[in-house]
This record gives C-alpha cells, sequence and structure tokens, in this order.
C-alpha cells in the first residue's frame, strides 16, 4: 500500500535532455498538481526528432524489465496511475501490457491513461506493426485513452469526417473496453479551431481551441498528463477536466508562440524556439483559468 494518500504515478514515456516531450512534458505538470510521479525513460535524446541531429540511447526491453523488478522487489510498485506515451517497438508495447497486469495485482483500482502514439495528420511515425499491438492489446486495458484524430480513426477502422463520425469511432473504441475517451485534437472545427472531444459513454463533451500557425512537440503528452491529473482532482468530472487541460494546454502553446514570433516574425519557426514553455507558467498549470466551455453533444 501507498504510505499516505497523495496519488503516485508511473509514467513510462520519452526523455530529452534538453526542451519538452515525453516525461519531460509530462513529469513537471503532474508534481505541480500534488503527483508523486515515478519515470522510466524509454529513450534518452539530445533533442526531440524535429532537430536535424538526435543522439541518444534507447532503453532495451531487458533493461525496463530490471527496472520494474527493481520495484517489486523493494515493495515500492504501487501505484494510483500508470501512464504510456510512445513506445518504438511491438515489443516493447506487449512489455507495456504485462507491467499494467503486475501494477493492477497490486492495486486492483490502478487508472491506466494510454496516449497511443502512432502518428499526426495521416502519417504514421511508428512501424505499421504497432498498430495491432495497441488496437488488440493495450487499448481494451486502458481506462483512459487520449488519441488525435488520426490515431482513433487507425485503432477503430473507421474514419471521422463529421460529430456523426467522430461520436460512432469513440463508441467503437468504449466497444474495446474504454470507459474514458478523449479525442485530444481532431479536424472537425471550421479551420481555424481544432476541436477536442471527451467521452464516459453516458456523456459527450466537446471543447474548441484556436489553430496556431506553428509546429508544436509534446503537446499530446503535457495534454495526456494534465487530463489524468485534472480527472483525479475533479473527482471525476469529464466537463470540468477537459475544460481546465485544454485551457492550461491552450495558454502555454499560445504563450510559447507569441514569444517565439516574437524573435520570428515570419516564416516557420525553427524547433529551438517553439519548446514549451511550462516552467515560465507553473502558476497557471496549477491555477488554470477557464476561458472556453465544453459543449454537451450527448446526455
Amino acid at each position: 500500500m501507498s504510505l499516505d494518500s497523495t496519488p503516485k504515478v508511473l509514467s513510462i514515456q520519452s526523455h530529452v535532455v534538453h526542451g519538452y516531450v515525453g516525461n519531460k512534458s509530462a513529469v513537471f505538470p503532474l508534481q505541480v498538481l500534488g503527483f508523486e510521479v515515478d519515470a522510466i525513460n524509454t529513450v534518452q535524446f539530445s533533442t526531440h526528432t524535429a532537430y536535424k541531429h538526435i543522439k541518444g540511447p534507447i532503453l532495451k526491453n531487458e533493461d525496463l524489465e530490471e527496472l520494474i523488478e527493481g520495484l517489486r522487489l523493494n515493495e515500492v510498485d504501487y501505484y494510483t496511475h500508470f501512464l504510456t506515451g510512445y513506445s518504438r517497438s511491438p515489443d516493447s508495447l506487449k512489455q507495456i501490457a504485462q507491467i499494467i497486469k503486475k501494477l493492477r495485482q497490486k492495486n486492483p483500482n490502478l487508472v491506466y491513461v494510454c496516449d497511443p502514439v502512432m502518428g499526426d495528420n495521416g502519417k504514421m511515425y511508428v512501424p505499421d506493426d504497432i498498430l495491432p499491438v495497441y488496437r488488440d492489446i493495450v487499448v481494451p486495458l486502458a481506462d483512459i485513452l487520449t488519441p488525435n484524430q488520426f490515431e482513433a480513426e487507425l485503432i477503430t477502422g473507421l474514419k471521422m469526417k463529421d460529430m456523426d463520425g467522430a461520436l460512432k469511432v469513440i463508441d467503437a473504441l468504449h466497444d474495446k473496453g474504454v470507459k474514458i475517451v478523449v479525442l485530444s485534437s481532431t479536424d472537425l472545427g471550421n479551420g481555424e479551431n481544432i476541436v477536442g472531444i471527451a467521452s464516459n459513454k453516458d456523456s459527450c463533451y466537446k471543447i474548441e481551441m484556436a489553430k496556431l500557425n506553428a509546429n508544436f512537440t509534446g503537446t499530446g503528452d503535457l495534454f495526456a498528463a494534465l487530463f489524468l491529473a485534472w480527472f483525479h482532482k475533479t473527482d471525476n468530472n469529464l466537463k470540468l477536466t477537459l475544460e481546465k487541460t485544454t485551457a492550461t494546454l491552450q495558454h502555454i502553446v499560445k504563450d510559447t508562440y507569441d514569444k517565439a514570433r516574437a524573435i520570428h516574425t515570419t516564416g516557420k519557426i525553427p524547433p529551438a524556439f517553439i519548446e514549451l514553455r511550462l516552467i515560465q507558467n507553473k502558476a497557471f498549470i496549477e491555477n488554470p483559468n477557464i476561458t472556453v466551455d465544453c459543449t454537451k453533444i450527448k446526455g
């Protein structure tokens, strides 16, 4: 058992020395919001992959197994939450499925938040054979799933061209056993907005965020971490969780963009200038000011 009532997350994600993706994007907000976080880094790269040069080691599957075994032997493997993001291979993903099962033996009420990172904008950036492992093995184990539109379409084999299509995709994910489905970003807005949708089978909400003309990295990792935190802190209030998560993300992204645009007034902003400004927005992460309300679309 845990020593006190502080929620405790095991987060298995990538790590970068410089910048904010994976665990670097998730751990700090979780800690600021009052969570103990144990982090296992699946890779340790110098920077994320939008930079020209990528250096650093990848954690081998046997090393991951050894770390988990060490936690178990020392009896510090009790977690309230488990968070996963980018996995590079089908084998590493199968290993994640085994880890969930072990953690649930220790705490049957463990909440597993899965961000099934596979691609975006119609392009996959993981090997094709990862998809069936997510679809058939990992997704059915998830309590909360936070795919983007492309990933949700891949997992279900369905396309969402409108809100009706989105609801069919969400239902298909619920049918796989997922309690909370959150589409972190969809193209169902008016072109100027990104639409997020969250559903718990009984009710479903959508929220809109302004689209900015830049490529951000680490936003999906941040979204999943914030959603995990606020869902716990609001006592599973889906509407409020989506509003607080979106407000925080939007504020950080806009602040990052504005500061970058002040330096790079035209053209594409280089990756080093558009790293998420998490530290500078610590106060907002702790106490987000909700600027956009959710709309109920079902339930």
